[in-house]
């Protein structure tokens, strides 16, 4: 009798608890976006938006003073500030008059394939939804046709983006609703348009965990099919939409992260060099490729494009890091990115207000700190952007 009072009386906490913090977390969001205010881009400054172009500053100068394309805003000090508009605008007109194709629209031509990414690792922690935020927007600043999807019933990256899954999507609207077993609806009814050109989110939220539950019973009815193609047949219907696909897969090899991995070209595998998660990382290694195995036994192509490990967190200097970095980059070579994202205060503050490191003023961090980070930030996912153009064929 006791018993089951206090497992009533704990279900009553939880769910209280649970109200309490999306209430919070609600008002905190009204406080920072006001009600039917739309989450906007910070502005550029004509260095960082001639640097997104690849051009001079003193050329976006020459086209402002010729008049030709969007007209910045100018500061009381003269500076010219560039929206995200504004620099999509000014890459379509660039690339009219570029030297070859593709100067400055890099994304996808005839005869290349979608380029789709897995940001996977099962423990937590690893930087997983970190980098997939960022690379989806790093990707899209710099003229790709990114779709980024939150497959984490977590839905940090859809918090990033703007949109808060207990009260957005009440009835609703992330990824499940195109992969599941009844009724699937079209992809295109839960693509969302971001407040950044060529920025499309999928956004998730707890429903996306019903595909892990309902996936064994339809499996054991024999209605399941080849589950595993779902999200690739689901995507299969905006594939000429877009240039690359990001998606932040669960924390979790379950049936949701096999389905995404059976659809990307390209796995991502966040790793922190700690002992502990390179231990567990061993751990997912060596499940992922008996699931793989299993998969392509069925009939799937589980050939992939490329598989890179990158270093998250990484803190310089940390010598224990240190090693583990050193070890993991003798074991496994180039497979290993280049460029690892460091650990930086000015990314998690970031993350207070739900924005990542490129919608952030530079001016809310001391100098040093925000170059670091956002170089580091950079130069991971340009990596990234030419493994992309790597596969397409070009150099």
């Amino acid at each position: 009798m006791d018993r089951n009072f206090a497992q009533d009386d704990l279900n009553a906490v939880i769910r209280q608890h649970a109200e309490w913090l999306a209430g919070q977390l609600h008002s905190q969001r009204e406080n920072l976006f006001p009600p039917n205010a739309t989450k906007q881009m910070r502005r550029f400054t004509s260095g960082e938006a001639a640097a997104l172009l690849g051009v001079n500053d003193s050329y976006l100068r020459k086209l402002h003073l010729d008049g030709k394309g969007p007209s910045p805003e100018l500061t009381p000090g003269n500076r010219r500030l560039y929206s995200v508009e504004d620099i999509h605008n000014l890459r379509i007109l660039l690339e009219k008059t570029a030297r070859k194709p593709g100067d400055y629209l890099p994304g996808r031509r005839e005869g290349d394939h979608l380029q789709i990414i897995g940001v996977m690792n099962f423990k937590g922690g690893s930087g997983k939804t970190t980098t997939s935020a960022h690379l989806a927007q790093r990707l899209a600043l710099t003229g790709y046709r990114v779709l980024a999807i939150d497959l984490d019933p977590q839905a940090s990256m859809t918090a990033l983006h703007g949109v808060q899954p207990e009260f957005d999507l009440q009835d609703g609207g992330t990824l499940y609703d195109a992969i599941r077993y009844e009724d699937p609806a079209p992809i295109s009814t839960v693509i969302r348009k971001t407040y950044i050109p060529n920025l499309d989110l999928i956004p998730g939220n707890l429903e996306l965990m019903e595909f892990e539950h309902e996936t064994p019973r339809a499996l054991s009815q024999g209605n399941a099919g080849l589950f595993f193609f779902r999200v690739k047949e689901a995507l299969s219907q905006v594939d000429s939409d877009y240039d690359v696909v990001v998606i932040d897969c669960p924390p979790q090899l379950g049936f949701l992260t096999m389905s995404a991995l059976s659809a990307a070209t390209g796995v991502l595998v966040t790793i922190h060099p700690e002992m502990l998660d390179v231990m567990s990382m061993s751990q997912f290694l060596r499940m992922t490729a008996d699931l793989m195995d299993v998969i392509a036994e069925s009939g799937a192509d589980m050939s992939h494009d490329w598989m890179r490990y990158l270093l998250t967190r990484y803190e310089t200097s940390d010598a224990p890091q240190n090693r583990i970095v050193a070890f993991l980059r003798t074991m496994y070579g180039d497979k290993v990115l280049n460029a690892p994202m460091l650990k930086s205060t000015a990314i998690s503050d970031a993350g207070l207000t739900k924005q990542t490191l490129y919608e952030v003023e530079r001016s809310a961090f001391t100098r040093s700190t925000y170059d670091r980070a956002i170089e580091s930030l950079n130069a991971v996912n340009d990596e990234i952007a030419a493994l992309i153009r790597q596969t397409w064929g070009r150099t």
